[in-house]
This record gives C-alpha cells, sequence and structure tokens, in this order.
C-alpha cells in the first residue's frame, strides 16, 4: 500500500489515535496507520492548515470504512 515510509505528524497522530480506537479489531493497524499517513500526503498544499485535522479524519474515515465494507 505504501511505498515510502512517512513520520506522522500531530494531525496524523491524532487522526490514528481515533482512528486506531474505531477500527480496533476490524481492520489491521498497519492499514489504518498507512491509510491515515497517505490521506495526510494527499491532503498536504490541498487544504488550509486549520481545516486540515478535520479534513485528515474525515477522508481516512471514509478510505478506512470503504475497506471495511468492501465498496
Amino acid at each position: 500500500m505504501i511505498t515510502q515510509h512517512s513520520q506522522p505528524d500531530q494531525y496524523c497522530r491524532e487522526a490514528l489515535g481515533r482512528l486506531t480506537a474505531e477500527f480496533r479489531g476490524v481492520l489491521p493497524q498497519e492499514v489504518v496507520t498507512g491509510t491515515v499517513l497517505a490521506a495526510r500526503r494527499d491532503l498536504e498544499g490541498q487544504v488550509a492548515r486549520e481545516a486540515l485535522a478535520e479534513m485528515l479524519h474525515h477522508l481516512a474515515h471514509h478510505r478506512l470504512d470503504r475497506l471495511r465494507t468492501g465498496g
């Protein structure tokens, strides 16, 4: 899924905390982490800094939910 390693920043750590708890036992931790990091990279420079935390959570959650439901 991810070809390079990224260091999680504050926004990633916050999203990881919430999404790890929500998807625990449903998706592997590596999938949750990789999805959050990929979403963070995709949002870089695309949204205002003050909206980044919320947008990151929503985008990563959407992608994880699609993985969970097979959609």
